[in-house]
């Protein structure tokens, strides 16, 4: 049987990084004997007309898709699309949002045939074989399906207890070059679960309250893993990686102990960590944490359940700046009562503790408690658009708030963030840049650049020398290519040069010549062929990647 599994399509703001979630799902269905691709959208344009030609050449039994709220739509376009080019392909969709809200979208969404709900690897693994054999989905636990006009929901599954069992990430199935170039770091997963409950979050009803840890070995094999594709740089996705000090000191001691030479970065709690803790995160390879701190008004913290204090947040943000590791702090505008005064309450907490941080507004997924139980708090859902759901704009009021203060409020500080960038840019052009803002504008460019390049198919659709043309050497192609690609980039046409032959160089762009004409092409760059990281393979330094998440890129 033969799946087709989506990675759709995800904006540059939230950092798109090789998906996790997807590659996990691949491998469990590989493991169940499905052959298995992966169409991955978010370092591709989407067009119905190449998925489409992708299907012809792999004609897929079963497209399937995860999501979350913000791109759900546009899993669902690809969905809608699969069904109209093969009416009889099975569709299937899973993901924090369809989780939350399977019978609804069961019964809006008719293109849509089953929903896998929760954490999916042990799901697919029993629901492959019976849709390649013809079997009774009831017996499936964990999904949702239409049965004789209704719906059918079956027995919840229980949470996965070893998640040393699963199989690795099927990343062997991604445009592995494409993520190179763009050089975000590499999610991976040392624990599922978290312990907290916060109002605004999933994490506990997704996940679990209780922290289930995979071993040392295993993360350090993954890891390895992940390097020997040609990445440098991982971050750790755990909902709390610190929560446990004894596994997280395991996991470092792997790491020395194997000399694995990386770059790497995790979501932390501050009410977790130790200056001993980050010493040792720091002597292999962490160089940056970030801190969910959400208020910077005690009640705020409390009312939504936060379990931290503002104390405790200054502390670890101190900790951080003693053992040399880059704190970055988030923090939510909208939240439950918020108020003027809360609000000016969080931005001067924020700006006191001398670190970045970033603002983003309350998104109230299916799933969450504030969502559930609106009518116990201060707060008026104003959309149920999910693609509003970016966290880029307000889409929730108070009483004392209305949605149109909270954006004035954050356009207030974009605006005080969009001067400092241009200021940067300025030193950059006149060569009066430091050496660590240098750096910091310039891979924030290049990032901007190779984005373009990767969500318009530019290469592609430029990367075609006709025969007038076609060089009569590799360095008259690569010239020629570099002129094609940085003239439909624009902007700083030197700089997409100097960037696209950067990708040449990389071995991550390649050409083939065919009678008079040269084609350039993306290589395959799979692990077989994986040369050991070259010295600028991340465009994005950690610096540079949490400017990027304060706010939005410039």
């Amino acid at each position: 049987m033969k799946m087709a599994i989506i990675a759709p399509p995800y904006p540059l703001e939230e950092a798109p990084a090789p998906p996790l979630g997807v590659t996990y799902v691949a491998a469990a269905c590989e493991a169940a004997g499905a052959e298995v691709r992966i169409f991955d959208y978010i370092v591709s344009r989407y067009t119905k007309e190449k998925f489409e030609e992708e299907l012809g050449r792999f004609p897929a039994d079963v497209v399937g898709a995860t999501s979350v709220t913000m791109n759900f739509f546009g899993a669902l376009r690809i969905i809608q699309d699969a069904k109209s080019i093969d009416p009889g392909v099975v569709t299937v969709m899973g993901g924090p949002h369809v989780t939350f809200d399977a019978v609804e979208t069961l019964r809006r969404y008719p293109d849509v045939d089953i929903i896998v709900m929760g954490e999916g690897e042990e799901t697919v693994r029993e629901l492959v074989p019976i849709l390649d054999g013809g079997g009774d989905l009831s017996t499936v636990r964990g999904i949702a399906f239409r049965s004789d006009g209704g719906i059918v929901v079956t027995e919840a599954r229980e949470l996965i207890r070893d998640l040393d069992s699963l199989p690795l990430p099927a990343r062997h199935l991604l445009p592995i070059s494409r993520y190179r170039a763009l050089g975000f770091p590499v999610s991976i997963i040392t624990s599922r679960g978290c312990p907290n409950s916060c109002i605004f979050c999933l994490g506990r009803r997704m996940v679990g309250k209780r922290v289930r840890h995979r071993s040392a070995v295993a993360v350090v094999d993954e890891i390895e893993h992940i390097l020997s594709y040609g990445f440098s740089r991982v971050n750790v996705a755990d909902d709390i990686f610190t929560a446990n000090p004894e596994k997280v000191s395991a996991v470092c001691r792997e790491i020395r102990r194997r000399d694995v030479r990386f770059t790497w970065s995790a979501f932390s709690r501050v009410n977790t960590v130790t200056p001993e803790m980050l010493a040792e995160m720091r002597d292999a390879g962490c160089d940056a944490v970030s801190f969910g701190i959400e208020s910077g008004n005690p009640d705020m913290l409390k009312r939504v359940k936060k379990g931290i204090t503002l104390k405790q947040a200054r502390n670890a943000v101190q900790m951080c700046k003693g053992e040399g590791v880059l704190a970055h702090a988030s923090f939510i505008v909208g939240l439950p009562g918020e108020t003027a005064e809360t609000l000016e309450d969080t931005r001067s907490f924020a700006e006191s503790l001398g670190i970045l941080y970033g603002f983003h507004f309350l998104a109230p997924f299916p799933g969450t408690t504030v969502r559930e139980d609106i009518d116990r708090y201060d707060l008026e859902i104003l959309t149920d658009d999910w693609d509003r759901y970016d966290a880029n704009s307000a889409i929730v009021r108070t009483s004392s708030l209305s949605a149109e203060e909270m954006n004035r409020f954050v356009a207030d500080l974009e605006t005080k963030h969009r001067a400092n960038w241009e200021a940067s840019l300025q030193r950059y052009y006149e060569g009066t840049a430091s050496g660590k803002e240098y750096i910091s504008v310039e891979g924030q460019l290049r990032t901007k650049i190779i984005f373009k390049i990767l969500s318009e198919d530019l290469v592609e659709r430029f990367g075609t020398i006709d025969p007038i043309r076609r060089a009569d050497d590799s360095d008259d192609a690569v010239d020629m290519f570099c002129e094609n690609v940085a003239a439909a980039v624009g902007g700083d046409r030197d700089l997409a040069a100097r960037t696209i032959r950067d990708l040449v160089d990389r071995g991550l762009i390649a050409f083939r010549s065919k009678g008079e004409r040269t084609t350039w092409f993306w290589t395959p760059c799979g692990r077989a062929s994986a040369e050991r990281p070259h010295p600028k393979e991340s465009t994005v330094t950690p610096v540079a990647l949490h400017e990027a998440s304060a706010y939005r890129l410039a």
